[in-house]
């Protein structure tokens, strides 16, 4: 079997809070809601929106509350359609995490294939991966919500590993919430936390094997390269 590199999205590939957390007011400002960044980690991040709505909007039916949310990742998609717009140039308005490029290209170099798995809806992914210019770097991309079940549940990282034809045992994931790695640690993979939001302690504390700043990180390619002694 092959080896794996496996992406959560927000905040992991790219620094997406920002634009959450101003769709969210937005949207809820009607109800209530205004959300801060700590608000945001501690009720929100990671998390699928079903469990959004029941933390957020507990008194409103949960039809009402999901079609607020669904009028949120619409607001979401303005704005980061926006920002891309607004660059003077194609992904300048929404960059990568530092040295994604790179870890990519290495890994391509050397057989390994790389997906996106994410709670994040098609029509986000898709839309931010094409802001970024990555649509055509992973060989496939998972949406949990098309799923039966979402992060936290290993489902959507072991529907990656059967997709990519990929063990676990060669295979890493990186991840920035604690959700997104409790699911990737249940499905039996190692999982680097990106630094984007949180504390390496809070990221160690929820599982994570490491934290990492970015992807420049001298640890990341022998920790990989380790994982499949093919690899040099």
């Amino acid at each position: 079997m092959n080896a794996a590199l496996l992406f959560d999205l927000d905040g992991t590939l790219v620094d997406t809070d920002h634009l959450h957390i101003a769709a969210f007011n937005e949207v809820l400002a009607g109800h209530g809601i205004q959300l801060d960044r700590a608000d945001y980690v501690k009720r929100v991040m990671g998390r699928a929106n079903a469990a959004i709505a029941a933390e957020l909007l507990p008194a409103l039916p949960t039809a009402e509350a999901m079609r607020l949310l669904a009028e949120k990742e619409e607001a979401y998609r303005s704005l980061t359609r926006r920002l891309a717009e607004a660059a003077p140039q194609p992904g300048a308005g929404l960059t990568p995490i530092a040295g994604l490029i790179s870890l990519l290209d290495w890994a391509d170099a050397r057989g390994i294939r790389s997906a996106v798995v994410t709670n994040a809806p098609r029509r986000n992914a898709d839309l931010v991966l094409a802001a970024l210019r990555l649509a055509d770097r992973f060989a496939t991309i998972v949406i949990a919500d098309e799923l039966p079940e979402m992060k936290p549940h290993p489902l959507p990282y072991l529907t990656a590993l059967e997709r990519l034809g990929a063990a676990a045992s060669q295979s890493v994931v990186f991840e920035d919430s604690p959700s997104g790695i409790v699911a990737g640690s249940r499905a039996g993979l190692p999982v680097l936390g990106l630094m984007t939001t949180l504390s390496e302690a809070a990221l160690v504390d929820a599982g994570a094997t490491f934290a990492i700043a970015d992807f420049h990180d001298s640890r990341i390619r022998p920790f990989v390269a380790g994982r499949q002694p093919a690899i040099a």
